[in-house]
């Protein structure tokens, strides 16, 4: 078994990659047409929490079977278990969005996620005492909250965003405060129950790496927890289907619209998909780079990372022309402080295991 030698800087990088997926992973849902939401998410589901995870781990994890059959059952079931929570956050999240808008639900849930999927293992695990003692704790952990006030100052520069481009068209139809808040917390908790899965999943791993999978090893988690968050779509998707009478689209489309075509949405699930999942590929490269010391701070760095490159790929395609000075000022502070906290954390992560150790 080789060892792998710690790179911070290399596995912040890997993370960039991985974030940087995630923030474009749903922009071909814009050209599905002629598709019910539930038809296109299903397809997309299967590809990025069923398909992919089992091919991914039958590509990269030697003597796969013969490693899930020494792995723990219990902790392949409590990774499965949740991923279904975390996708029930996953409507959650979209369930918010409609009563408070895109920003105010992303600012809401992914802040909270960051802290909570961050700091709760190592308490459960009982090792916060511990984390204290190493060195560039300090900066870890001041960086995780840097990184949960950029994410709530980004948050509030896109709610202003919103207002700025509303002008004069009021409040939006369902518009409910209390309902979307509620909904954005519940979104939050059980997003950061991702991570708790892949923690939970770590015997596992720690099975495939004595069988050779190196680099690879947290390949084989995705196998437990994206199931799980797969099984919570299915059923919905299904509930869905029943209701609207659309499971006939997936073999024809809508007679009702024009445009698009059968193989072409087909194509366009699939990237989606491939997107989202590439996301936590790369999420795993960075994680094993990071080192032992620090390792539990990779979901505050995919999370950060994940709003610092959405927003500045929405700065690029000049999605924020035509708001207010202030508005512009907000989210320009937001990414200072973002880009300020992956500095903080990198630093933190490069003192505890510096190249080499």
């Amino acid at each position: 078994m080789i060892p792998i030698t710690p790179n911070p800087l290399l596995g912040v990088g890997l993370h960039a990659v991985g974030a940087g997926l995630s923030a474009n992973c749903y922009t071909p849902q814009k050209y599905v047409k002629r598709w019910s939401w539930e038809t296109y998410w299903l397809v997309q589901a299967s590809w990025c929490w069923f398909l992919w995870p089992i091919i991914g781990a039958l590509l990269t994890i030697p003597q796969l079977w013969q490693v899930l059959s020494e792995a723990p059952k219990d902790r392949m079931l409590m990774s499965f278990l949740m991923g279904v929570a975390y996708g029930i956050g996953g409507m959650a999240f979209n369930f918010s969005i409609r009563y408070i808008g895109f920003s105010l639900t992303y600012s809401v849930a992914v802040g909270l996620s960051s802290i909570l999927g961050t700091l709760v293992p190592p308490l459960v695990h009982g090792q916060i005492h511990d984390i204290l003692s190493r060195t560039g704790s300090s900066w870890v952990l001041t960086g995780v909250m840097a990184g949960a006030v950029g994410i709530a100052i980004c948050g509030a520069a896109g709610h202003s965003k919103e207002r700025d481009l509303d002008a004069g068209q009021g409040t939006h139809a369902g518009f409910s405060l209390g309902k979307g808040l509620l909904l954005s917390l519940l979104a939050g908790v059980l997003s950061a129950v991702y991570g708790f899965a892949l923690d939970a999943a770590i015997p596992i791993v720690d099975v495939a790496e004595q069988h050779g999978a190196g680099i690879w090893k947290g390949n084989v988690a995705y196998i437990f927890a994206n199931t799980g968050a797969f099984v919570t779509s299915l059923i919905y998707c299904i509930y869905l289907m029943r209701k609207n009478k659309s499971s006939g689209e997936f073999a024809q489309l809508r007679v009702t619209e024009t445009g698009g075509s059968l193989p072409m949405n087909y194509f366009l699930a699939f990237l989606t998909g491939s997107l989202w999942y590439g996301q936590f590929f790369f999420y795993n490269l960075g994680h094993v780079r990071l080192g032992k010391d620090y390792a539990f701070s990779s979901w505050a760095i995919h999370m950060i990372l994940l709003v610092l490159i959405s927003n500045g790929v929405a700065i690029l395609f000049r999605e924020w022309k035509g708001c207010g000075g202030r508005t512009k000022s907000t989210i320009g502070i937001g990414l200072f402080v973002l880009c300020a906290a992956i500095l903080l954390l990198t630093y933190g992560n490069y003192l505890g295991a510096p190249p080499g150790k």
